[in-house]
């Protein structure tokens, strides 16, 4: 049932012309919280993907950043992006559709993203340089003292 809302979430996106075939809701207690389908074209944002959108939606639902006793329908596969969010937000459980494989083979190949986290940092295809963090480290060092911080 909640698998099927997310596959009808991705072709409306894509009969609309928001962005790619995907789609997901987040469910509560067996009651659906969070909706998003991909809006990436439509909204020029490269993070409006159905998930992004649909935990947006939930946290705003539940007023708080963590999805604890929820679960996620979603018609692919994550790709990296949408699982870092999704583990930040800590659902119970993740259902999937389509696979990775499947989405690639339409044109969403995630493949060099999962290769890149893996890469060091000296070889990856965008450079990644580490300066001038003693000023950061000052706030870092203040957010440690800090009694009034929500923790996550």
């Amino acid at each position: 049932m909640f698998m099927k809302e997310a596959v009808l979430l991705s072709e409306e996106g894509l009969k609309s012309n928001e962005g790619g075939p995907f789609g997901c809701v987040i469910v509560k207690d067996n009651k659906i919280i969070g909706r998003g389908n991909n809006k990436v074209t439509s909204t020029n944002d490269p993070t409006a993907h159905a998930e992004i959108i649909a935990i947006r939606e939930a946290c705003k639902a539940l007023g708080t950043f963590q999805l604890e006793g929820c679960e996620i329908y979603t018609s692919c596969e994550p790709c990296p992006m949408c699982l870092g969010a999704i583990y930040w937000a800590r659902p119970d459980i993740i259902y999937y559709a389509n696979t990775r494989k499947d989405a690639s083979q339409i044109g969403f190949d995630d493949s060099l993203i999962y290769e890149e986290i893996n890469a060091d940092l000296k070889t990856r295809k965008i450079p990644i340089i580490n300066i001038g963090n003693e000023e950061a480290k000052k706030v870092f060092k203040k957010w440690q003292k800090k009694k009034d911080k929500t923790c996550y």
